[in-house]
């Protein structure tokens, strides 16, 4: 498969953990050559890709091309077979062999940096959604206990859910309960959101209420990685948009060159298929 890149030319290669120089100025998150086998079977071709803080960038693409894939490997729920990531300084290059006790240790430092939100909303089902957001803070980080409460309650009022603070998951529609799993991410203080299909759970008005939130981080500088299927939240709220095909970047550009006149034959067909 042909290696496709959209990133500056500067390669410069750091150990498991060791911060790394970034692409550019204001560069949180770069991949680097990102390889993937499942079974024989390269999902990811050697995937390069970086972000500057405060972009908002959209992953479209027809399912089971690897976006899913790509999205997990930045934060090492799913380990790379090769390339090198680096995010908010903190890099860890992959050659193949073993996953290592070091490369884990790197892998929960980067993580610390990453806020992950799945299309299964993954909330404690026994705790409120108050307990919720704060649970992390307190037990990964060590923030006191109210002071943990505070910044929780107001991420809640920032994700409109402030009434809902004492209630259960299961008393909330899936739009609420996605956007209470914005504000459990946002809680940890990340430099940036990765969104794994956000809002294909929900319909159309509960995805616009997790899509609002969405908008607003973005308008606040939150940099954030969204693979999606919402062709008009790409398009409207993007910085840019990566097209993803058989496990490669096939095109990345603005978004309304992109929707407007693809360059590549496999966009211009996704997005008739889409449209």
């Amino acid at each position: 498969m042909p290696e496709r890149s959209f990133l500056p030319s500067d390669e410069s290669g750091a150990g498991p953990g060791k911060p790394g120089p970034a692409f550019f100025a204001g560069s949180v998150l770069r991949a680097d050559q990102i390889r993937k086998v499942f079974d024989g079977h390269a999902v990811l071709g050697g995937i390069s890709l970086d972000m500057a803080r405060g972009e908002l960038v959209s992953i479209i693409g027809p399912s089971g091309c690897g976006k899913s894939t790509f999205l997990r490997c930045l934060n090492f729920l799913e380990i790379p077979d090769s390339g090198m990531v680096e995010i908010a300084g903190v890099t860890i290059t992959r050659t193949g062999g073993r996953w290592t006790r070091q490369e884990e240790d790197a892998a929960h430092r980067l993580r610390a940096h990453v806020g992950m939100v799945f299309q299964s909303f993954n909330l404690f089902p026994h705790r409120t959604v108050l307990d919720n957001v704060m649970l992390a803070p307190v037990q990964v980080k060590r923030v006191p206990a109210e002071a943990a409460r505070a910044e929780a309650l107001a991420l809640l009022d920032k994700v409109g859910l402030s009434a809902m603070a004492a209630r259960y998951p299961d008393t909330l529609s899936g739009g609420q309960q996605q956007r209470a799993a914005i504000a459990r991410a946002l809680a940890m203080r990340p430099d940036v959101m990765l969104y794994d299909e956000p809002t294909s759970a929900l319909d159309p008005e509960l995805a616009e209420e997790v899509l609002s939130v969405m908008r607003t981080l973005d308008d606040e500088g939150m940099t954030q990685l969204v693979v999606t299927h919402d062709m008009r939240f790409a398009r409207a709220a993007s910085d840019r948009v990566v097209f993803m095909d058989g496990g490669e970047i096939v095109e990345a550009d603005d978004p309304d060159r992109l929707f407007v006149d693809p360059q590549d034959p496999r966009t211009r067909k996704f997005l008739r298929s889409v449209l």
